[in-house]
């Protein structure tokens, strides 16, 4: 399938239309002016044997000229068409050679430019990072390509596909999570924390709310004291019942927390250790957690959260590449103004800069070189030959006329001198 080749802009076509026809006309206009005066020589001389001896020099010349001039002209043509229309062998080369053309084209873009030492050269001439760093150093330059990087991370957010993007996060996410069992890795974990003391702040915190939560309920002890009384007692020794059962509640809590060995806290240490024993065991805990497992991870809350997961992602992105002073963007752009500095004050961290970017280059040129050129012989494969002849006749066919001009004129000269040391030699 022919594709449509890359000419001039549109709005030059015209104009270099009219150029080339400008010097194609002028230099034709030469070679006629050429016949003209060899066809007028030759008669004159025909006419008159007596004719002035200047004349056959102008004829050789304008012969030679005109027989240069003509040799130019099949040769210009015969780059892009068959001259006259007469398909002679070997002209019309850049429709019938295109393909060979680009393959020809590639290979030497190749071996010539894209070699791993040609371009380390000219990364090294370069300096590619000292001027990068230089650049990057200034404040205004920094922040543009924080934007810049900003708004190519959202585009490349964007261009996912929601759907895609869920299903990613579902099962490299939800879905691995389901797969192991719960219970044992818990348990083990628990079991490192207690045995590394990290537990004791749970049973702290625990103790200590369990402690402030009895200083409020003097009223609610009383209360239920008062109605397990005898109702006959009176109420004020109902009351100092109360008061006493609390008095005693508040100094067991308050032992409990101030005493690091009570009984309540060993007993809390033995059942959180055994707890920690049994998930990894006892096959009925180990069950009951799989259970709360699978019933929290297909509750609808769960399983709406990839697609909220990626909206939040995606919105927030967005949002942060869009505001100049957002976490992100101010964060890029100190990074970049830091890797500049970094870069002019520090040689060491150049110098391995340098080397990284020449590594990249070589690395680049040994493993994709091939495929970058590939592009040169399969694009111009698919070109129109005719199209691509007439494209690039409008692109350098300006140029081609002078060698028809210099064809014309050369061959004036050559045929000139010729006739000169042709009449020195030989005589008349």
């Amino acid at each position: 399938m022919s594709i449509a080749v890359p000419g001039p802009n549109p709005a030059d076509v015209a104009e270099r239309r009219r150029t080339l026809r400008k010097y194609q006309w002028g230099v034709t206009g030469l070679l006629i002016l050429a016949a003209v005066i060899f066809f007028a020589c030759s008669w004159w001389q025909h006419q008159d044997a007596n004719a002035p001896a200047w004349v056959g020099f102008v004829r050789a010349g304008a012969e030679a000229g005109m027989v240069g001039g003509l040799a130019d002209w099949f040769a210009v043509t015969a780059i892009f068409r068959h001259p006259m229309g007469i398909p002679i062998p070997h002209t019309a080369l850049i429709p019938k050679k295109k393909d060979q053309v680009g393959e020809a084209l590639s290979t030497f873009v190749e071996e010539q430019f894209l070699t791993p030492d040609a371009l380390s050269a000219k990364i090294s001439e370069n300096n590619i990072p000292e001027k990068a760093g230089a650049w990057l150093a200034q404040e205004p330059n920094s922040q543009l390509a924080a934007q810049k990087a900003a708004d190519i991370l959202a585009r490349a957010v964007n261009s996912f596909d929601s759907a895609e993007a869920e299903d990613l996060i579902r099962t490299q996410i939800l879905d691995r999570m389901l797969e192991p069992e719960w219970g044992p890795p818990v348990g083990r974990l628990l079991e490192g924390y207690i045995a590394d003391g990290k537990a004791e702040p749970l049973v702290d915190d625990l103790i200590d709310w369990a402690h402030a939560k009895v200083l409020t309920l003097e009223n609610e002890v009383i209360e239920l004291v008062d109605e397990k009384m005898p109702a006959w007692l009176p109420r004020f020794a109902r009351g100092m019942a109360g008061d006493k059962v609390y008095v005693s509640i508040v100094e067991w809590a308050s032992e409990v927390k101030y005493d690091k060995n009570h009984a309540v806290r060993q007993s809390i240490r033995r059942n959180l250790e055994l707890f920690a024993r049994r998930l990894q065991d006892d096959p009925e805990m180990v069950a009951r957690v799989e259970g709360i497992k699978q019933e929290m991870m297909n509750s609808e809350q769960v399983q709406a959260m990839p697609g909220a997961a990626w909206e939040a992602f995606r919105e927030g992105v967005a949002k942060q590449a869009s505001e100049p002073q957002s976490f992100l963007r101010t964060k890029i752009a100190a990074e970049a103004q830091n890797f500049g500095v970094r870069i002019q004050q520090d040689p060491r961290f150049r110098d391995k800069a340098n080397e990284i970017v020449d590594k990249a280059a070589r690395w680049a040129a040994e493993n994709f070189a091939g495929d970058i050129i590939s592009i040169i012989p399969e694009t111009i494969k698919r070109w129109d030959a005719t199209e691509a002849a007439e494209n690039i006749e409008l692109l350098v066919g300006k140029d081609l006329q002078f060698i028809r001009l210099n064809g014309t004129v050369v061959g004036t000269l050559a045929g000139l001198v010729i006739y000169t040391v042709n009449h020195l030699v030989f005589g008349a």
